[in-house]
């Protein structure tokens, strides 16, 4: 795609590999390439579990797997589904007890019966989610952690994949809104323009499943997400690319919970392979940010918010730079080929 090299110099691989283990893990297996089985993946990997974020999220865990009251599963941000999400992208290990406990407590009071979709609230009296509040981010958000801790075998993270490349859209105004279940209750996630940030949601899940295990339903909807993403140029209005959808993408953070940015976007399309002229604006976003020792600030936080906060706002993030450096490499290998 780009003609240049991409120029971060200083190399800021030893800062990354320095700092949480989480990081450090991500930074060797997500950029540097290195295999599970490597010595120093498998070491991080276990470090992930004792040290930094994720043994302190784990502490406030109570004994019914939840974070906070039962029913409080969704309370921004410090209820049970958003420390799944954050487990989730922190890289800890689906298989210890702790952590499985969260995921069968979320697909015990989240999960709807009836569709396999994932919901706000809890139905007291027939259990489950509520039918009615099942919404496309949070469905989204939820299969991708399931899946990123080792449950994508499991038939209830198979039914809510189900419920993605069944119901999921990606309306672009150009036709009525949606009728219908679960397009009737709530007009801000579909209606005649689709959410971008549930269907940014519903392409982060989809991601998740290896490419020998995506059917055709699965196929066909990561490109059509992929299609309305790049329709979008990313961050951008379709029917006006002199307007951004949301000024606030342009400022990126970590972890981003139901909303999105120009730089979790663009890691979802090149991770999923897609090359595309409609991505060089935002590429070009992203590369000016870096500073002159080759690091992005963390500029959008929900610190304050979060059980353990994470990083520090207006500080460089590792988090940030290692997702700006794999997709800004990962383009540029791209035009070398």
């Amino acid at each position: 795609m780009r003609d240049q090299p991409v120029k971060t110099a200083p190399d800021p691989t030893p800062w990354l590999l320095e700092g949480e283990p989480s990081v450090r893990y991500s930074t060797l297996t997500g950029l540097l390439g290195a295999t599970p089985d490597a010595p120093e993946v498998q070491e991080a990997r276990q470090a992930i579990m004792r040290e930094g974020v994720v043994p302190r999220i784990l502490a406030e865990q109570g004994d019914d797997g939840h974070w906070g009251d039962r029913d409080r599963f969704y309370a921004k941000y410090t209820g049970t589904a958003w420390q799944l999400i954050i487990l989730a992208e922190l890289g800890a290990d689906g298989a210890d007890e702790r952590v499985r406990r969260a995921c069968e407590a979320i697909l015990r009071d989240a999960q709807d019966a009836e569709s396999g979709g994932f919901s706000v609230n809890r139905a007291k009296k027939a259990g489950g989610g509520l039918h009615s509040m099942v919404i496309p981010c949070l469905t989204g958000n939820l299969t991708f952690s399931l899946i990123r801790l080792g449950m994508l075998d499991d038939p209830r993270v198979q039914r809510a994949i189900d419920w993605i490349t069944t119901c999921q859209r990606f309306d672009d105004a150009e036709g009525d809104a949606p009728t219908g279940w679960p397009y009737d209750k709530l007009e801000m996630c579909w209606g005649r323009h689709t959410c971008h940030m549930g269907a940014v949601k519903a392409l982060k899940a989809l991601a998740e499943v290896p490419p020998e295990r995506r059917t055709p339903a699965v196929q066909s909807t990561i490109a059509a997400g992929a299609e309305f993403l790049l329709r979008h140029h990313v961050h951008r209005r379709s029917h006006d690319l002199t307007r951004d959808s949301k000024p606030g993408w342009r400022r990126f953070g970590f972890p981003l919970m139901y909303q999105t940015d120009v730089l979790e976007i663009l890691l979802l399309l090149t991770r999923l392979g897609y090359r595309d002229e409609r991505l060089h604006e935002a590429l070009d976003l992203v590369a000016s940010k870096a500073d002159a020792q080759g690091r992005w600030k963390l500029q959008s936080t929900f610190n304050g918010r979060f059980v353990v906060d994470i990083e520090a706002k207006g500080e460089p993030s590792r988090w940030v730079t290692l997702r700006a450096l794999e997709v800004l490499r990962a383009t540029h290998a791209a035009a070398c080929a």
